[in-house]
């Protein structure tokens, strides 16, 4: 980690000409007559002296989330995990010493836990809210850390080899009574991969605003050749660009990865131990890709720690006085807020999906792999083809999110369906395929929309800061809806009977965004308030 000697100020003095340029444009309905000491805030520079975007590390970037795909520590350690502890459970029907895979089986599976037992779906969903937990204490602690020095660049470091190491270890999951090891491994890794997301996600809006494209359309704002709304309409095409490419560069590689996936499944389907080195050739796919991020990537440090501040203390005291800024970003926390429910319904109704698919298809990788080639496939076609619809017409960002908002909710809606007959909602093999089709077509798209709203309501310069709390809304929102879920099975025996639950959340979630958040006042907010900080040094 970066040591640089602390700065005598908690804001450096560079002022980006771009951001006070813009806020003379933008006119506030309400007086700024807040305090702007209440609400100092250290923030990264953003001036015009970053080196600008090459190529090679444009590349290096889309490469890194090509290998970080998600196949290893969010498809195959989770199934590998919940088919251990199926293997050491028993039915509680016909009590222990029973097999939960035989043929006579109910259906129920449990496992010990504490001094009872508890049903692996259950475990599975418990593993899911611990791991969003430590995220949430993760994102809360260091998070907003990353806007200094080159903390930033070390902190995706350091998650990214944990994640490695943690996968390279699942080669030790080889029998039934380590299942327990394989719940602890697959919460390193799920953490550790939720932890990669948010810290590259966070680089993404500093790499748009210095493309040559956007260093372009700045220069001609700047000269008065084009008015503030075609730079806003630009400037976030650009940044839907970027998250589009990089979204489609994680789809190929998740293509590429189940291809590769099928060259040791197929051949050595009868070997005992094929999944654990599935799940190798997944992890060394990443590093040959991931790796070059780290070495391509140009230095854009932000200031150093301010003087008697801390790495560790510093991202409480930045989240305190982010989250006092609401008033002035309304729009920005209306959608952290609201995107928290969603993520939740959304990553829950994911795991729920999946742990039933698992089940129907008795835990095996090679199943899940076409399944998730049906995905990946229609996941490029589409994020290829929404960015195409959107470029064509220049359909704004909130819009096109909108459109993948009522799959969100049609998704737990069918698997409501399921409570009260087996004939629809995820009790048949052809439901899983159409799943697998249909999230791949529309909650690819979904991701690389939420990640640009987030960008296009961030305040300039504060990227760490609020894909921080971005990041607690997304991935380590999930810290509600698994252990409401696993309350509800528990108690029922019954998965489905989560689902009715999850369609309220993201229902409720999807509503307060289409119709709360005004991203064209949103954006000009956190421009006019990223402004009003620096504008106190002067």
């Amino acid at each position: 980690m970066s040591t640089s000697p602390p700065g005598p100020s908690l804001v450096p003095t560079a002022v980006h000409t771009e951001v006070l340029e813009q806020v003379k444009d933008i006119k506030s309905d309400e007086s700024s007559d807040h305090n702007h000491d209440a609400n100092q805030i250290a923030i990264s520079s953003i001036s015009k002296n970053e080196p600008l975007v090459t190529r090679r590390e444009l590349w290096s970037y889309y490469l890194y989330y090509n290998g970080d795909n998600g196949v290893g520590p969010l498809g195959y350690t989770q199934t590998l995990f919940q088919g251990l502890a199926t293997a050491a459970g028993y039915d509680p029907v016909a009590g222990p010493g029973s097999s939960c895979l035989a043929t006579t089986a109910s259906g129920q599976c449990v496992v010990p836990w504490g001094s009872g037992t508890k049903s692996v779906s259950s475990v599975v969903l418990i593993a899911n809210g611990i791991s969003f937990a430590i995220m949430t204490a993760i994102f809360t602690t260091i998070g907003s850390a990353a806007d200094y020095g080159t903390f930033g660049r070390w902190l995706l470091l350091a998650v990214t080899v944990v994640c490695w190491a943690a996968q390279y270890a699942c080669m030790a999951l080889t029998t039934p009574n380590r299942w327990v090891l394989a719940m602890v491994l697959y919460i390193i890794g799920f953490v550790s991969y939720g932890a990669t997301l948010v810290f590259y996600a966070a680089v993404f809006p500093r790499l748009a605003r210095n493309t040559p494209h956007a260093r372009q359309l700045r220069d001609k704002y700047e000269s008065g050749e084009i008015p503030p709304e075609v730079y806003e309409q630009e400037e976030s095409l650009e940044k839907n660009r970027i998250s589009n490419i990089s979204t489609v560069h994680s789809n190929i590689g998740y293509i590429i990865t189940l291809v590769l996936n099928l060259a040791l499944l197929l051949p050595m389907t009868n070997n005992p131990k094929v999944d654990n080195y599935v799940l190798m050739l997944v992890t060394t796919y990443w590093v040959v890709l991931g790796i070059w991020w780290f070495v391509f990537q140009e230095p854009r440090p932000g200031p150093n720690l301010p003087e008697g501040e801390h790495y560790i203390t510093i991202g409480w005291k930045q989240i305190w006085a982010a989250l006092k800024t609401y008033k002035h970003l309304p729009y920005t926390f209306v959608y952290l807020f609201s995107f928290f429910l969603l993520a939740d319904g959304l990553n829950t109704t994911g795991t729920l999906v999946a742990i039933c698919q698992n089940n129907k298809f008795s835990f095996s990788f090679l199943q899940n792999t076409y399944l998730g080639l049906s995905q990946a496939i229609t996941s490029t076609t589409s994020t290829l083809a929404f960015w195409y619809i959107q470029r064509y017409w220049k359909i704004s960002t909130k819009k096109m999110f909108v459109v993948t908002n009522v799959v969100t909710i049609l998704i737990p809606l069918w698997g409501m369906i399921g409570i009260w007959t087996e004939k629809f909602g995820f009790h048949n093999v052809w439901e899983f395929w159409a799943y697998n089709i249909v999230f791949g077509l529309f909650q690819a798209p979904y991701y690389a929309f939420s990640q640009t709203m987030m960008a296009e309501l961030s305040p300039p310069g504060f990227d760490n800061m609020f894909f921080g709390l971005f990041g607690l809304s997304n991935r380590a929102s999930s810290m509600v809806g698994p252990n409401v879920i696993q309350v509800i099975i528990n108690k029922t025996g019954n998965n489905w009977q989560g689902f009715p639950f999850l369609f309220a959340l993201c229902t409720t979630a999807s509503v307060v965004i289409w119709f709360g958040v005004d991203v064209t006042k949103g954006r000009r907010d956190a421009v006019r308030w990223a402004a009003e900080q620096r504008s106190t040094l002067e």
